[in-house]
């Protein structure tokens, strides 16, 4: 393939899979991050092609560098498909304090790379555990130009240790269409919000008309293809395909050169998988195509 000499094809295995759908049914190579021009196909929804630009993570381990703020992380099966189990801390999510320790704080494995704008695509299958608390939804999603408060002190043993700033957009498969929930739960399966300023008791409060959250024909412990177009100022969300959430506009924007503030970092360029409180979720297949 054109543009593609010396980039290794990843070797096919027979793999079953479980339906939030299909799966690719490609491994990734062994440096389990590359650069490639292949199109994996059995993916849910409507996938943008990869290009020779495009970074994929299998997630079938720990990517190398990577580290998990507040918390676990492990290598996992799910109906034949390899991933990376993600779930709270047992620490906090027995004695943690909701908006202090989780509920849209920054409880993600930190993936380190130069990703700013483009596009960032995963499949995602998360489930409530048996201790979640009542307003539990399944949590599990994309978190994305992370600062932190020190950088080279980076431990993963709690939130003072972890992100300073941060974007995120994330999924409630338990107020997906498929679990028919009441109103107005049918209209928040999907979720963007930027902390620390932009949570999304904010953003529900300052938009009720549900600007920043929207309904989706998802539900528990099923592969969803979750895709989000990272822009300048703009991000669209896109769930098994399907657009939800449309140039909306983000809440944390870059601060470069003169105009950096002491409390207004830059970008960061790392990319998360993100969960929150009562929920056991499993990622997969994550990949970045930066814009052009």
């Amino acid at each position: 393939m054109q543009g593609c000499a010396g980039l290794r094809e990843p070797t096919r295995s027979a793999v079953a899979f479980s339906a939030w759908d299909q799966a690719s049914p490609y491994d990734a190579p062994t440096a389990n991050a590359r650069a490639t021009c292949r199109t994996n196909p059995g993916l849910p929804g409507r996938r943008l092609p990869l290009t020779a630009k495009t970074l994929t993570y299998a997630l079938d381990t720990l990517p190398a560098g990577a580290l998990p703020l507040s918390v676990t992380a492990s290598p996992a099966t799910v109906g034949g498909q390899a991933a990376l189990r993600v779930s709270l801390t047992d620490n906090i999510a027995s004695h943690g304090v909701p908006s202090v320790d989780y509920i849209d704080m920054p409880t993600f494995v930190r993936i380190p790379t130069d990703f700013t704008t483009g596009t960032i695509e995963v499949e995602v299958l998360s489930r409530l555990t048996a201790d979640a608390p009542e307003y539990a939804r399944a949590f599990a999603g994309i978190a994305y130009h992370p600062t932190y408060l020190d950088p080279a002190g980076l431990k993963g043993t709690g939130n003072d240790a972890s992100a300073h700033r941060f974007e995120a957009v994330y999924l409630r498969p338990m107020n997906g269409r498929k679990v028919s929930p009441l109103a107005p739960r049918d209209r928040r399966a999907a979720q963007y919000f930027a902390y620390p300023d932009w949570k999304f008791d904010r953003l529900r409060e300052v938009y009720p008309e549900g600007r920043y959250e929207a309904g989706a024909a998802i539900g528990p412990d099923e592969w969803i293809n979750l895709r989000v177009e990272v822009g300048i100022t703009t991000l669209s969300v896109l769930v098994n395909g399907d657009p939800f959430l449309r140039e909306i506009v983000a809440k944390s924007l870059p601060a470069r050169g003169s105009e950096a503030h002491v409390n207004q970092a830059a970008w960061g360029g790392d990319v998360g998988r993100w969960v929150d409180i009562g929920t056991e979720a499993y990622f997969a297949n994550l990949r970045l195509t930066p814009a052009d």
